[in-house]
């Protein structure tokens, strides 16, 4: 079951993707990004409600037992007050909120088809990760995984340079680089935390501590210089942004939670939505320099194919 959850998710980030791509075009990035956690906490409220009216008690209200329970009730759940609950959340907030800062600023200024290959290396920073802080071993499935994955990328970035897109000299590139790593980050932390709290506990809180987050960011930077820099308009895409993101992290969430789930193989699925955004790439943005892109992309999915038969 978590497998399918993994490619559900990772259908829908794709298209997550390609509407981040649209809102972003431009538009300034940080009310965008505000209205995209505006929205989702809003998607998310009676979860939260249910959550807040169970506190204290480990139990939520009307929908106790089953999937959609806002409270942190698992099986490591005992051993947590409610404050550790939310500060586990709270964490997890800074970590992806810095990683989507950097991605939108990125996604802004670069062709989808380039952020998707990229963004579909995280994987291979989940590995890197795992043999660093978990102490696992790569085997030669994976060895040759990781190799064709940072091969395809330095082929991307010979191939983005028709498009002038230096990845030695790019804020834009390193601003990608930096949301990957971070992104990898808040795999490797969501696979921990997953074993202690529900999944729509962590997904409605996060949210909203994003929400806090982006409103003081935004009333400290973005407004008091807001007639200085790229002007806001409404977009349509804009709550497409917050739907298509809130499901393929329920989904995700959901896989992480069950006992058997592994967070290297539900990663990498979900690194597949890169096909999904890369097609919308060529399909509905008309983006260039498609051939020599594809070509990197293969490499990157073969890889990724080598990382989950070693997985398994």
């Amino acid at each position: 079951m978590w497998l399918l959850l993994a490619f559900i998710s990772a259908g829908l980030l794709g298209l997550y993707d390609t509407s981040k791509k649209t809102a972003l075009k431009d538009n300034a990035v940080l009310p965008v990004l505000f209205l995209n956690t505006l929205f989702c906490t809003l998607l998310f409220s009676p979860f939260i409600f249910d959550s807040a009216l169970g506190a204290g008690r480990f139990a939520g209200t009307f929908l106790d037992s089953s999937p959609f329970a806002g409270h942190p009730g698992t099986s490591g759940a005992q051993d947590h007050s409610m404050l550790h609950a939310h500060m586990l959340v709270a964490i997890k907030s800074v970590i992806v909120l810095s990683s989507w800062i950097f991605g939108y600023f990125g996604m802004k200024h670069l062709p989808l088809t380039i952020v998707g290959p990229i963004n579909a290396t995280r994987p291979v920073l989940v590995l890197v990760g795992a043999v660093l802080f978990f102490g696992e071993r790569l085997n030669g499935y994976q060895w040759a995984g990781v190799i064709l994955a940072l091969f395809s990328i330095m082929l991307l970035s010979r191939s983005s340079r028709k498009e002038q897109v230096d990845f030695r000299h790019n804020r834009w590139i390193w601003c990608i680089a930096a949301a990957a790593v971070l992104g990898a980050v808040s795999g490797l932390y969501d696979k921990y935390i997953m074993g202690q709290l529900g999944p729509m506990f962590v997904q409605s809180w996060y949210n909203l501590y994003q929400l806090l987050m982006m409103g003081t960011v935004c009333i400290a930077l973005w407004y008091p210089n807001r007639k200085k820099t790229t002007p806001f308009r409404w977009s349509w895409s804009i709550p497409l942004i917050s739907i298509f993101l809130s499901a393929a992290d329920f989904a995700y969430f959901t896989a992480l939670n069950q006992p058997d789930s592994m967070i290297s193989v539900v990663s990498l699925i979900r690194r597949g939505s890169v096909v999904v955004s890369f097609l919308c790439g060529a399909l509905i943005l008309h983006e260039k320099n498609l051939k020599a892109k594809a070509a990197d992309l293969v490499l990157i999915i073969i890889g990724m194919v080598f990382i989950w038969i070693g997985s398994k």
